[in-house]
């Protein structure tokens, strides 16, 4: 009945975005295009190369096309909406679009939270357990970890978002931010989400510290394991794909941090929008430029694709 109360009285949500900067929104339209447009090329390579290269078929690079799968999945969530609402005077968002949006936003970041770990141990099991890491890496094993990780993220949010619209909103549709996220959305309610906020504190602990502290323990081994190396070789490959992955987790776990481990009420709507605006646009546009500036078997991708056209 309460979300029937809620989708009557509100079929609409406003998005205030960055409307108290006028005169930022043409630049931060050009900006935010710019590095969407890095975000689709970039990770549409990795995703391309990674399939057509057979070299490249090894469990790393299949979590990193999930990786920029998810990436891709993830911006096109919330980016055109914004530059919609950035080049338009309409700043509207439907109710349904809002539950979508926030439905997908939750998925995708929680399924990005718990990938990480999951090529942060693809990245033990590498250096630390060389000798079984075909074994301990089967690629059954790795199709397996990649489908808990997207149900996970996507069961997760099919919880914690209808716990958010279950909330009264009582008339309130203007949204301090420029997509439908939880800490905005709770600031709309008339009641005390005391309990929403709870849920909240509690979900981003099992979702983002815990993930987190997985992230460092593997790269702890990982660190202890490469001091012990004699070979300079070896030691430059560990910390050219460990440190990638570690920018990125960088990246990624940090203004996430920011926002979901503390109270919405505690927030600073305008702080978040940034922040939000670094981890929702810039991070993923990164990711790809992280993973293949410097990586060598990406190069030598990219040189053998290139020589099979030629030779064509």
């Amino acid at each position: 009945m309460m979300m029937e109360k809620n989708g009557s009285s509100e079929n609409f949500f406003i998005l205030l975005g960055f409307s108290n900067w006028p005169h930022l929104e043409i630049v931060l339209f050009v900006v935010i295009l710019i590095f969407y447009l890095m975000t689709l090329t970039g990770n549409l390579f990795i995703i391309i190369l990674s399939y057509l290269d057979s070299h490249l078929h090894t469990p790393m690079y299949f979590f990193l096309s999930n990786l920029s799968f998810l990436d891709l999945c993830y911006t096109t969530s919330s980016i055109p909406q914004l530059l919609v609402n950035l080049w338009g005077l309409e700043k509207t968002i439907s109710y349904a679009g809002c539950m979508v949006q926030l439905y997908f936003v939750l998925a995708l970041g929680t399924t990005e939270c718990v990938l990480l770990v999951v090529m942060s141990y693809d990245r033990y099991a590498a250096v630390c357990r060389p000798l079984h890491y075909t074994v301990l890496m089967h690629p059954r094993f790795c199709r397996l970890l990649a489908v808990a990780s997207w149900v996970s993220g996507f069961t997760t949010s099919a919880l914690h978002s209808s716990f958010t619209f279950w909330i009264p909103l009582c008339g309130h549709r203007l949204v301090d931010h420029f997509f439908c996220e939880v800490p905005a959305l709770l600031r709309l309610s008339c009641v005390d989400t005391y309990a929403n906020e709870l849920i909240l504190m509690v979900m981003s602990a099992i979702f983002v510290l815990i993930p987190l502290i997985l992230i460092l323990t593997s790269y702890g081994a990982i660190a202890w394991t490469v001091l012990s190396m004699q070979s300079t070789t070896g030691l430059q490959k560990v910390f050219g794909t460990c440190g990638a992955h570690l920018m990125v987790v960088s990246l990624f776990f940090i203004p996430v941090m920011c926002i979901y481990l503390q109270p919405p009420s505690e927030n600073s709507p305008h702080q978040g929008k940034f922040i939000a605006l670094f981890y929702t646009v810039v991070t993923p546009s990164l990711n790809p430029l992280i993973y293949t500036l410097r990586n060598k078997d990406v190069r030598r991708a990219v040189k053998r694709l290139m020589g099979w056209e030629w030779g064509m």
